[in-house]
């Protein structure tokens, strides 16, 4: 799918590796809608980047929110032909610790949001690509979802977030033979240690360790890196079915 003429919607589109994405499709000449519960981050991103992106301010667990979403974006744009699922949370809880077991809602909010909010938007998004005109590989749309490192190397205290991204990882092949009669790719991201907002906001010196730790080069990803992965998996269209790691051949200990 070429960039030029893709219609994407991305999630968490307002910042971090989201908003990288986003302005990388833009940069190639396609067109975006930036699904945010941010409404001042992602409306001034909207306006930044003029006609070829809107902002639509939607929660993605929200069935109804999602789908008003999506039809602001063909309103806007004529066709959806790409989702890139970004939205996400990330906590740091035992599963038991000095203050007891781990809380069950805060387990049920982060599987909420990182793998039911991701197979929303993905289902949602596979409907409206069936209305799409077919490319030469009889291409409708595709999907790139992101996972993590640590769905496969999660540390203490990521029972909640790796559970969650191990689902991601492992949703990406049944919903890859699901969609394929349907001309609708699936592919997933596994980032490792990116300098996004949450990463930014550590003091200096927990940045600098964290840095030491990727094999090479010796440094947190730039959400820029993330963004041309994500836009080569929207444009190869040879590759399905695959969980990338990105992560400088990082092994969490």
């Amino acid at each position: 799918m070429k960039l030029n003429e893709t219609v994407a919607i991305v999630t968490g589109g307002a910042s971090g590796l989201g908003e990288a994405t986003v302005r990388e499709i833009i940069a190639a000449g396609g067109k975006a809608a930036i699904i945010d519960l941010n409404e001042e981050q992602g409306n001034a991103l909207a306006d930044e980047l003029g006609d070829h992106a809107i902002f639509c301010k939607a929660d993605v667990c929200n069935e109804q929110q999602v789908t008003d979403a999506m039809d602001a974006c063909v309103a806007s744009f004529g066709r959806l032909t790409a989702a890139v699922n970004f939205a996400g949370i990330a906590i740091a809880v035992k599963t038991l610790g000095k203050d007891g077991p781990h809380p069950l809602k805060l387990y049920q909010k982060v599987i909420d949001i990182n793998l039911i909010g991701t197979f929303n938007v993905s289902r949602l998004a596979s409907e409206r690509m069936q209305k799409n005109t077919a490319n030469e590989d009889g291409e409708l749309g595709v999907i790139v979802n992101t996972a993590s490192v640590a769905a496969f190397d999660g540390q203490k205290g990521q029972s909640a977030y790796g559970a969650s991204k191990a689902g991601v990882a492992g949703l990406t092949l049944p919903m890859a033979r699901d969609l394929a009669s349907y001309g609708v790719r699936v592919n997933t991201i596994a980032p490792g240690l990116f300098l996004t907002p949450m990463l930014a906001a550590l003091p200096e010196e927990a940045q600098e360790a964290l840095s030491k730790q990727p094999l090479f080069p010796k440094r947190l990803g730039k959400p820029a890196e993330i963004a041309k992965l994500a836009c080569f998996m929207i444009e190869c269209a040879y590759l399905n079915a695959e969980v990338i790691r990105l992560d400088g051949g990082i092994r969490l200990p």
